[in-house]
């Protein structure tokens, strides 16, 4: 997999997490803003899911498997939208809190997904 578009996503994510967690400390619900932010990082999990998928499909081998790794593609991919959603149901501090929360575990997911590609 590329390992810069795994940097990429896993800064984009960091940064949605501190920008939405700034925004609960503020006391401020998800706004619009927020959402393209959302937006942006789930294009690029997408990009991810994609790339990660050719690689398999040309013969490129995971280490710890083809199928966990698809499991954390696709987990990836739904890490923020879900939180977006779910923000959207809570419309206070906690909303914003939660997709900070979303965003920390996409970038956690991003480390992990490295190493099911890499570690031998």
């Amino acid at each position: 997999m590329l390992d810069a578009l795994t940097v990429a996503v896993s800064v984009a994510a960091l940064a949605l997490a501190a920008w939405c967690g700034f925004a609960a400390f503020r006391d401020q619900p998800t706004k619009d803003w927020h959402f393209t932010g959302m937006a942006v990082v789930t294009f690029l999990v997408l990009v991810q899911l994609i790339v990660g998928i050719v690689q398999l499909a040309r013969g490129e081998k995971a280490e710890e498997g083809a199928t966990i790794f698809v499991a954390y593609l696709l987990g990836a991919l739904c890490a923020v939208p879900i939180a977006g959603f779910m923000s959207l149901a809570e419309r206070s501090r906690w909303g914003s809190a939660t997709v900070a929360a979303g965003a920390g575990v996409l970038a956690v997911l991003e480390v992990r997904l490295h190493d099911i590609w890499t570690v031998g």
